[in-house]
Formats: C-alpha cells, sequence, structure tokens
C-alpha cells in the first residue's frame, strides 16, 4: 500500500509539473524581448547655438532723439521784441515773486506750466493769467523722454496738462507746447500742433537751471538776446533765486535795446 502510494504521489507531481505555466519555457524559446532589451535612444546633444525665439523683440518704450531738431519749431517772436518764457512752474515760493518782478517793469512774459503743478496751485495759473501773461504746456511731470515716447502716450499726455490748466481757468487759451529739455521728436510736434499747440523752442539759454549766479545770468542775457529772441528761464523746479535776481537788470536792458513782450 505504502508502495502504491507514493507511485501515486510520484505520478501527481509528473503530471502537475507538465501542465503548469508555460510562461518562462515560452519566452525563453521565443528568445529575448525585443522591447524590454531595445536600448534606450540617446539624448541629442545641446546645439552649440541657441534656437532663435520666435516671438518678437519687444517694442522700445522710448525711440533714439533726431540727429537735429526737427522743423516746426518756433524760436523766435516774429517780431523785434524779444519774449521771456519761464518753465517748470507754477512753484508757490517763486512764481509769485517772478509775477512780482514782472509787474513792477510793466512786461508780460509766457510761463510754461507743468500739469502737476499746475493741478497743486491752480491760484497761480488763475494770477498768470489774471496779470496778462501767456500759457504754454509744459507736460503733466516734466518727463524728458515724452517725445520719444508712443504717439497715444504724448497725446494723452498733452491732453491731461491742457485739463489740468483749463480746471483752473476754464477756457484758458494754451497756444504753445514746450517739451522738457528741448528733447524734440517730430512726432510730438505732430501732436502738438493736432491739438492747436505750436511747438515753443528758444534761441537764448542762460542755462539758470544749473545755478549760476544771478550777474552770470544777466550777463548772458546780454550777449545772446538778438532782436526777436525767445529767452528760456526758469520759475519752478527748484531754488530759483538767482533768477529772480537777475530779472530786473536784464528786463531793463532787453526793453531798452529790443523791448519785451508775450508771444503771440
Amino acid at each position: 500500500m505504502r508502495a502504491r502510494a507514493v507511485l501515486a504521489t510520484a505520478l501527481a507531481l509528473l503530471l502537475l509539473g507538465g501542465c503548469g505555466d508555460g510562461t518562462a519555457t515560452d519566452r525563453r524559446a521565443a528568445g529575448p524581448d525585443p522591447v524590454a532589451s531595445a536600448p534606450l535612444p540617446a539624448e541629442p546633444a545641446p546645439s552649440a547655438t541657441p534656437r532663435p525665439s520666435r516671438t518678437a523683440p519687444p517694442r522700445p518704450l522710448v525711440r533714439p532723439l533726431p540727429a537735429k531738431l526737427p522743423a516746426g519749431l518756433r524760436r523766435t517772436t516774429g517780431v523785434r521784441t524779444v519774449a521771456l518764457t519761464f518753465d517748470d512752474g507754477p512753484d508757490p515760493a517763486w512764481t509769485p515773486k517772478v509775477l512780482d518782478r514782472l509787474r513792477a517793469a510793466r512786461v508780460t512774459a509766457t510761463f510754461c506750466v507743468v500739469g502737476t503743478q499746475a493741478r497743486r496751485h491752480p491760484e497761480l495759473v488763475r494770477r498768470i493769467v489774471r496779470e496778462g501773461h501767456q500759457l504754454c504746456n509744459h507736460s503733466w511731470n516734466h518727463d524728458l523722454d515724452l517725445a520719444r515716447r508712443p504717439v497715444a502716450d504724448i497725446r494723452r499726455d498733452l491732453v491731461r496738462t491742457n485739463a489740468a490748466i483749463r480746471k483752473a481757468v476754464p477756457g484758458a487759451k494754451v497756444p504753445f507746447y514746450r517739451q522738457p529739455g528741448g528733447r524734440w521728436t517730430r512726432e510730438v510736434v505732430t501732436v502738438a500742433g493736432q491739438l492747436g499747440m505750436r511747438s515753443l523752442h528758444w534761441n537764448v539759454d542762460p542755462q539758470d537751471w544749473g545755478k549760476p549766479t544771478a550777474a552770470t545770468i544777466a550777463k548772458r542775457v546780454r550777449a545772446a538776446a538778438r532782436p526777436g529772441s525767445v529767452v528760456l528761464l526758469h520759475d519752478g523746479g527748484g531754488n530759483r533765486a538767482a533768477t529772480l535776481a537777475a530779472c530786473p537788470h536784464l528786463i531793463t536792458d532787453l526793453k531798452r535795446r529790443y523791448g519785451v513782450a508775450r508771444l503771440r
């Protein structure tokens, strides 16, 4: 009996081995898996030359300045009399004193006002007009690069400045625009013209912005002035004590030689 049991067990084991999962045997017969054994593709070597960007380069915020001043600038009065122009105000410390000097000398001038200053000190804009002086738009915040910016930005700036001036003096005439720093471009001249303003430059610059003495300012104006000159001075943007002190002397000299009047 024991011999039969052993024989039966051996036969069962033999049958079980023949009927089992033949996957491993089949794989060995078929050879290695072509997918599993295939080598991984080599990564491409980095290119020595970077690929060109498909996006366009960013648009420059400002254009280059022209090699020379554009056409269309007014640089003289067109008559014998000389015009005094005062930039960067109105300033509560200096503009009233400049206005006092002009009234004492019985002359009128042109004030190139900055929009932010006009908004802060509308009473000074009103006084300028009330005392017979001329107004000129000098940009919203004295942006030296304004004329080089996109045309839409230029227009927005000039319109905003005129609005501040006319809020102080409803219906005020603003016949001129002066670009800060004299950094003119054809675009800003065109926009100013479309808004009814002539672009106002100068031909006498005593550089009072450099803080010379009053005597130096008066001497420079006397040396450079000619019939019809437009003189650049400042009533804002810093300490204008020297400009203020120079005014009586240079006005007396210019009145004697040519006469002084506001621009028309």
